[in-house]
């Protein structure tokens, strides 16, 4: 790390903010585990396009406070009892919320709509109490709105039939033009801490397609093609977690570390709100798509396992895609062909076998990312999985060798 950046470092640190997660954070964190299974679990039990769109609305509401509070912490350091205990508060309202998902929109709207707002009300309460002047200032500009979707989540909470998902819809509509009906400048980004907490949500979802495996193993014979249909799904995800941890995370760090602090709040939600909310949304599906998938073994896949398995690897690549265009780094475009073309493997699944899709699928998304990465490290690219010399540590172990 240059001597710039560690001052900058430094600097940022000493304002109360962090550069580094910290475990009460990961704790935080696992909350989130139990969200995206829970999520996972809608569209797998009864898969359909009307379940689809019920994950997606509800994780779109989640997803939102949940990047609020990477904001928050990113600012606001958990440094004290009564920082915690405002955030264990909030990781009770996170997990009441997850308690509520399966019948959010049957029985437990109401549920859903009263953890909300405790959520709500603990994010803007420490950005009242705790945050810099610049942070304190954005609040009372957003906090409102903030406020009136909360508020519509628990209204949707109290309706029913199609007046929950209208009312959940348009607090879905508030949160999105938020950042453009008041300027969001004044909230602290520090890209180190910031990307670092995102990369671990990204992981934690990826975890979810394990979960999703293990868990449908549950009474079946240990055979050769089972294990086999095991392995292929482990494949899956780490082609997923290389397609993004292999450059863009830290490519993604490095672009926002390059943007003036000032400038950096509005990239940021694009990039790491909206873009990962589609690659997070991606790997629900996946996950799903997995389990059916091994459910299925030796058959026809459905037509809902098929389209969640494929059409959940083609959300990741898009979400991908916006999040190159947003920081601006190479070949958006590549992760949008590769998004097509991993759709149309859709039919192989309904046509043939499950297990056979999962192969194909494999082989093409990951000869998209491995084709790309070539393209990268040819143009004099680096990366800390790909040359650990690129690394910090791996910089100071060449600087240590070739002095001795």
């Amino acid at each position: 790390m240059s001597s710039d950046m560690s001052g900058s470092a430094v600097e940022l640190e000493a304002e109360g903010g962090q550069v580094r997660a910290s475990t009460l954070e990961l704790f935080f964190d696992l909350v989130f585990v139990f969200t995206i299974t829970q999520l996972t679990h809608v569209f797998t039990h009864h898969p359909g396009w009307r379940e689809v769109g019920e994950v997606a609305l509800m994780f779109a509401i989640i997803w939102w406070m949940y990047s609020g509070y990477v904001f928050l912490t990113n600012e606001v350091a958990p440094n004290s009892s009564s920082r915690r205990t405002f955030l264990l508060v909030g990781m009770f309202g996170f997990f009441v919320i997850a308690i509520a998902i399966p019948d959010a929109f049957h029985g437990t709207g109401l549920v859903f709509g009263i953890g909300y707002i405790v959520v709500s009300a603990v994010h803007t309460l420490m950005f009242a109490k705790a945050g810099g002047a610049g942070a304190s200032s954005a609040m009372l500009r957003l906090g409102p709105l903030n406020t009136l979707s909360a508020g519509l989540v628990l209204a949707g909470g109290i309706a029913h039939g199609s007046a929950r998902s209208i009312l959940w819809g348009l607090a879905i509509v508030v949160q999105i033009i938020t950042p453009y009906l008041h300027r969001i400048e004044g909230f602290t980004v520090r890209p180190s801490h910031f990307c670092e907490r995102h990369g671990l949500v990204v992981i934690i979802a990826l975890g979810e397609s394990v979960v999703a495996i293990g868990a449908n193993l549950g009474g079946q014979d240990l055979t050769v093609g089972l294990i086999a249909s095991v392995a292929l799904g482990l494949t899956l995800g780490y082609v997923l977690w290389w397609a993004y941890f292999g450059f863009d995370d830290e490519r993604g760090e490095q672009a926002l570390a390059a943007i003036p602090a000032a400038l950096r709040p509005r990239p940021a939600v694009l990039a790491y709100g909206y873009s990962l909310f589609v690659v997070l949304l991606g790997i629900i599906l996946t996950a799903a798509g997995i389990a059916m998938t091994i459910a299925h073994g030796n058959r026809p896949a459905s037509t809902a396992a098929a389209l969640a398995l494929s059409g959940g690897v083609a959300l990741f690549l898009l979400g991908q895609c916006t999040f190159r265009l947003v920081l601006g780094l190479p070949r958006p475009w590549w992760r949008l062909i590769a998004a097509v073309c991993v759709f149309a493997t859709t039919p192989v699944g309904i046509v043939w076998v499950a297990w056979g899709q999962l192969v194909v699928l494999i082989v093409v998304a990951y000869g998209f990312v491995i084709a790309d990465d070539v393209i990268s490290i040819r143009t004099g690219e680096d990366s800390s999985y790909v040359i650990p010399e690129a690394s910090p540590a791996g910089r100071l172990l060449v600087r240590r060798r070739r002095r001795s």
